[in-house]
């Protein structure tokens, strides 16, 4: 399993339930990753798509507690569910899509977190792990910075030395 995520200077992720940034070479990079594989998610991240519609071309995994079950997507009420319907989709690359809780409570289970660094602050009221503090996560590779949108971002890819199997 891997994480995908866009973070500030601070390791911010978001603001207001949004994302922080328009970058539209982040944005092709995460659709062109994720296009055709399974996404998991929290509530809010659902919520906080256009319409609360989920991604399409993907197969979307939400844990919502008390969520409406739709024919769009798989709602989860509980985190055993959640995690049997991860191990459901093992055959296909799962990528954790947000929010901070997901991010927090998915960690241990991913071996590869892919970040794209944005070189600015964005005033998060959401964050990810700071992964260069942390001596269970390794760069593995980086982009150099570049310009898109006015902004500067580079794409890096960290691995987790300890990975945990889902329960």
């Amino acid at each position: 399993m891997k994480a995908i995520l866009h973070c500030d200077r601070e390791w911010g992720i978001g603001r207001k339930n949004g994302l922080m940034f328009d970058i539209p070479l982040d944005m092709k990079f995460f659709r062109d990753t994720t296009k055709g594989h399974t996404v998991v998610m929290g509530s809010n991240t659902l919520k906080s798509f256009p319409g609360g519609k989920p991604l399409k071309n993907r197969t979307n995994i939400v844990l919502y507690p008390g969520g409406e079950k739709r024919d769009d997507c798989i709602i989860c009420e509980t985190i055993e569910e959640f995690y049997g319907k991860i191990k459901e989709h093992s055959d296909d690359e799962i990528f954790v899509i947000g929010g901070a809780m997901m991010y927090r409570t998915m960690l241990p289970y991913c071996d590869e977190i892919l970040v794209t660094k944005v070189d600015c602050v964005g005033g998060a009221d959401a964050f990810f792990e700071n992964l260069d503090e942390r001596p269970d996560f390794v760069l593995k590779s980086e982009s150099e910075w570049q310009e898109t949108n006015g902004i500067m971002i580079k794409f890096c890819t960290y691995m987790n030395k300890n990975t945990k199997q889902l329960p």
